[in-house]
């Protein structure tokens, strides 16, 4: 009887080797991911605290707000295409100061979880 010597499979060092190439790879992807995730999650809080102060903005001229007046939200409401957003997208409320100064400000809170990642915050 003949026994054939097939060399079909792979080696343990060569699976190793494998492996080792793909969490390299990984562990150079993953801090990428990271920053790319923040950098999308202050930017979307910044849009909407922009969006929410130019609709105070439209809502002041229309109604005759004057600066220094309470801004009313409910009144805003009605200059967005999309819903209020009371949270940003950390679930940090934002805060409504007077027309014509902070009208909008974006959370202490959610400017320190997203430092670091090139976001402007702005006046916000």
């Amino acid at each position: 009887m003949k026994y054939r010597n097939n060399d079909k499979g792979f080696t343990l060092v060569e699976i190793m080797i494998v492996v080792a190439i793909i969490g390299l790879l990984a562990a150079l992807a993953v801090p990428g991911f990271v920053k790319a995730r923040k950098q999308s999650q202050g930017r979307r809080s910044l849009n909407d605290a922009r969006q929410e102060d130019a609709a105070i903005d439209q809502w002041a001229v229309e109604t005759g707000q004057t600066d220094g007046m309470t801004v009313n939200t409910t009144g805003a409401t009605t200059y967005l295409k999309t819903a209020w957003a009371t949270n940003d997208v950390l679930g940090n409320p934002y805060t409504y100061g007077n027309v014509g100064t902070q009208q909008v400000q974006i959370s202490a809170v959610t400017k320190t979880a997203l430092a670091n990642v090139g976001i402007d915050w702005g006046p916000y």
